[in-house]
């Protein structure tokens, strides 16, 4: 999927919101479990229901892996059932994967071939010999961990030479490598003193935000310190959508989160003049 497919959705839909399917089988309905695969079974209801408001769904992999073969089966079927009937809506395989470089080919063989996400979250800390096969791919896009939301960011995403942080010169060098237009990063919603220096260091890249929701991010924030002018921003929410309603009728409470969600995400791209 090339980017002004991305860009038509946020503008169709008025919304830059990206559902996150972490699925835990402690938390979904109960009803759902005698299902054949109560995991797609979940996904599939999620999916069809906040659709009208999502441009990209983020199947969390580590969440899909848990559960062997079952899960990996299960992630299959979503992944399908998305490029079949959501073929313009953005997919992110959540693997954060990478490795040397034939390793790193047979990962995107995986994700971009045989399971057709649009892109994949990737560790840049091997360098570009383990990104740049990812890049290879038509279409297909790389989202590099820049600057994340989690506690132990601190021990090396700042680390500074040359009072350049490490964060900094993740995004800076991945610009000069092959493709490098099919890049993307992710920044954590809770980063907001770092999300304006980020969008000059990249002022035409999409930024991932996870954070917004049940982990605290501000929305309306996020939205002022990293859109530009074609918005530019996947803000992520799982939980809060995912299990705002653990029984019948689960579906239409997601529905209603994500509504609430794209409400303000609205709002904010017509503040920008984006619709």
């Amino acid at each position: 999927m090339n980017q002004e497919v991305i860009i038509e959705q946020i503008k169709e839909k008025r919304s830059f919101l990206c559902v996150g399917l972490d699925i835990d089988l402690d938390k979904i309905p109960r009803h759902l479990l005698s299902e054949t695969d109560p995991v797609f079974s979940f996904c599939k209801a999620i999916i069809d229901s906040t659709s009208s408001y999502a441009i990209a769904y983020k199947p969390n992999i580590a969440f899909f892996e848990y559960y062997g073969s079952k899960g990996w089966k299960s992630l299959e079927k979503v992944s399908n059932y998305l490029s079949t009937n959501y073929p313009n809506i953005f997919t992110i395989a959540d693997a954060k994967r990478t490795d040397i470089g034939n390793t790193a080919s047979r990962y995107a063989k995986a994700f971009f071939e045989n399971l057709s996400f649009d892109s994949i979250t990737l560790s840049p800390y091997m360098g570009k010999d383990s990104v740049e096969p990812f890049l290879k791919f038509k279409n297909k896009h790389a989202i590099l961990l820049a600057l994340t939301s989690n506690e132990g960011a601190e021990d090396f995403q700042f680390s500074e030479s040359s009072e350049t942080c490490l964060y900094e010169k993740v995004i800076q060098v991945s610009k000069t490598w092959k493709n490098s237009e099919r890049i993307m990063y992710v920044v954590g919603a809770n980063r907001l003193n770092y999300l304006k220096k980020i969008r000059k260091i990249t002022p035409d890249s999409f930024l991932l935000i996870p954070g917004v929701g049940a982990q605290g991010g501000s929305l309306r924030e996020v939205a002022f310190s990293g859109m530009n002018d074609q918005c530019g921003l996947i803000v992520n929410s799982s939980r809060q959508i995912l299990y705002s309603n653990q029984g019948l009728g689960f579906d239409i409470s997601a529905k209603n989160e994500a509504k609430k969600l794209q409400k303000i995400m609205e709002e904010e791209l017509i503040k920008k003049g984006i619709i």
